[in-house]
């Protein structure tokens, strides 16, 4: 059963191998093993790499289980269609194209494969670009917001000035009416008079004038500050809601891109192996020798080919002679009296016919 089942793999007509002996059978069985087997490579090669991007087990077995098929069928189509013949210019010519097709398919086959088997490699590059990324992208929405943040905190230095020169003002005028009193300035005489009055004034009203200046610059600077507090929760939300974006930053170009970083080598030598996998029933075919089931195959292509030729050239030949015949009976019929007669009569009837058109037409036109 195992053997009839890996034979219809092969792509072989079964009902001429069954005439072969068990040698050739087994041949064909080994080329139609591998053609599952690859298909089956293929599947499951396929099912992870849907997998990485549906991140659904079910769906993604489903999708491999057809691809699987798709590459058996396109596997079991080359196969087949690789005959002997008695040129080995010819059969080489013959596999080319499908041998440039089994590359292409080795190369699908081989990608996802590969992609399992480095997968902790290819989360290492992964785990550094979404650093990389993540950085990055702290970045540039820094650059949305530090522009704004810092033209805040200018205008909060800027009230913070006013402040601090006036507190200096006011401080100095402090020291000039208690020098005053103590005489070591200005009039130079101990006691408040009118000039200790008249600068303790000057300070009180400074004073005040610092006191109104500090509510009034303290309001603006909590209301700047409030609006930098808005200004970085906005920050750390946009960093927030577009981290995820990053962490998903794992599908399947993203791995392929960072296989590609890899040692190239490995995976040169995966494509190998399943290139050969791929290819070897085409090479098995070339290399080997007419068998049994090729003579057997190219008697009844012949056989065929042979009865369908003689029935075209039979048609061929049939419609020639009918031609020549048909050519002679009207030679032959045109050459009698009876014939002639009636078609003078029929000339004449016709002729007759297009002469009252004519007349009719000429009648109405006037």
């Amino acid at each position: 059963m195992l053997k009839q089942f890996f034979i219809l793999c092969s792509g072989a007509d079964s009902q001429i191998l069954n005439e072969c002996s068990n040698g050739e059978q087994n041949k064909y069985a080994g080329v139609g093993a591998t053609v599952f087997f690859t298909a089956l490579m293929a599947t499951i090669a396929c099912s992870y790499a849907l997998y990485t991007v549906f991140d659904n087990v079910f769906a993604s077995i489903g999708f491999g289980i057809v691809w699987g098929l798709l590459i058996f069928n396109l596997d079991r189509y080359i196969v087949s269609t690789i005959k002997k013949r008695d040129s080995a210019l010819d059969e080489l010519l013959q596999a080319t194209p499908r041998i440039l097709l089994a590359v292409i398919i080795a190369v699908v086959i081989s990608k996802p494969l590969e992609l399992k088997i480095f997968e902790k490699e290819i989360n290492q590059v992964l785990l550094e670009q979404k650093n990389e990324l993540t950085l990055a992208n702290q970045n540039q929405i820094a650059e949305q917001y530090n522009p704004k943040i810092a033209a805040l905190e200018t205008q909060i230095s800027s009230l913070q000035a006013q402040i601090d020169t006036k507190e200096v003002e006011v401080d100095a005028l402090y020291s000039t009416y208690i020098t005053e009193a103590e005489g070591t300035s200005g009039t130079m005489k101990l006691g408040k008079g009118p000039v200790y009055k008249e600068k303790r004034e000057k300070h009180d009203a400074a004073l005040a004038d610092l006191q109104n200046l500090k509510a009034e610059n303290k309001a603006k600077i909590t209301a700047l500050e409030g609006e930098i507090s808005t200004l970085q929760t906005d920050y750390k939300s946009s960093v927030t809601d577009s981290q995820p974006i990053i962490d998903n930053f794992d599908g399947l170009m993203a791995r392929v891109n960072a296989l590609g970083q890899l040692p190239w080598l490995p995976s040169f030598f995966i494509f190998l192996l399943f290139l050969a996998i791929e290819t070897s029933p085409i090479f098995a075919k070339l290399i080997s020798p007419k068998g049994e089931y090729d003579y057997r195959l190219q008697d009844q292509e012949t056989t065929v080919k042979t009865w369908t030729l003689q029935k075209v050239t039979e048609r061929k030949l049939l419609l020639k002679t009918d031609n020549e015949v048909n050519n002679k009976v009207y030679m032959e019929i045109a050459d009698e009296e009876d014939v002639m007669n009636y078609k003078r009569k029929k000339a004449r009837e016709l002729m007759q016919l297009q002469a009252n058109a004519f007349f009719k037409n000429q009648k109405n036109a006037l």
